[in-house]
């Protein structure tokens, strides 16, 4: 389940902060630290991205501002397998956060029922997800240093 590029959709999600509600959440496996962490991120359909920028699957870095988000649009397959998105979906660089494997392993033990793999991103775009969050100076430096 924890391999470095995979999407995972958890059924539903607990957030570590206990201040959401658990729910239904895709994760992307970023890096695995040391074989007791990883680093992921929680997609989002909330598009924060500035109106006059164009939503296209890429990054988008907006150094003026502070600003970093890679974009999956619905128009580009993703996956290895195939798949796509059925909404725009946003990875912002502010909110990587670490994980446990073992709160995951705990947490998320029955496949197809605590979670499904979706798939493995495409090698061209874990690529560029990585550099986009590696060069971007909103992506704290924590991060920056694993990725």
């Amino acid at each position: 389940m924890l391999e470095e590029g995979n999407i995972i959709y958890f059924t539903p999600f607990y957030f570590s902060n206990g201040k959401s509600a658990p729910k239904p959440k895709y994760c992307i496996i970023l890096k695995l630290v040391e074989n007791q962490t990883i680093i992921a991120s929680l997609p989002t359909r909330r598009d924060s991205i500035p109106s006059n920028i164009l939503t296209q699957t890429g990054c988008i870095e907006l150094p003026s501002i502070d600003f970093n988000s890679f974009i999956f649009d619905t128009a580009t397959e993703i996956t290895e397998c195939g798949k796509y998105f059925d909404f725009n979906t946003f990875i912002y660089g502010y909110q990587l956060d670490f994980y446990s494997i073992d709160s995951f392993n705990d947490i998320y033990r029955i496949k197809d029922t605590d979670y499904q793999i979706f798939g493995k991103l495409k090698s061209n775009l874990y690529q560029d997800l990585l550099t986009c969050l590696r060069n971007s100076n909103a992506v704290k430096k924590k991060f920056i240093r694993h990725l």
